[in-house]
Order: structure tokens, then sequence, then C-alpha cells
């Protein structure tokens, strides 16, 4: 994975099934669910169909239920 602890503020991505491509650079992106940071080195959890990104399983897991009642 790569480093960007050089950049800062919130980066604009683009959101795949496996990966991710990065349109603009920055450090974190926010949780969709949460608003909380999420360092580009540490995310984990995303939805290429709603282009979002998410804190942890949890956050991934209440999205997908809200969307899915």
């Amino acid at each position: 994975m790569l480093n960007f602890t050089k950049q800062t503020g919130v980066a604009k991505l683009s959101y795949g099934s496996a990966d991710y491509l990065i349109l603009e650079m920055g450090s974190y992106v926010l949780c969709a669910v949460t608003g909380k940071q999420i360092a580009l080195d540490n995310l984990r959890y995303w939805s290429a169909d709603q282009q979002e990104a998410y804190y942890d399983a949890a956050a991934s897991l209440k999205r997908w239920q809200e969307l899915n009642p």
C-alpha cells in the first residue's frame, strides 16, 4: 500500500469492487456513516455501488441495513 502521510486534507477516491483510484490526493477520507476520518493506509471498507468509505465493518453493515430494509 502506498504511503500518503505527507499529503493533508480529504482525498477524493473512486471506489472499485477490489480497490480504489485516487482522484485527488489527501491523507484521509471521511466515513459516510460516522463522519470519522479514515487514513488511506487504514481504509479497508467501502462500497463501489454507493461510492462511500466506512470506518469499520459495523459502519459498513449499518449502511447496508439502511439501504436494504
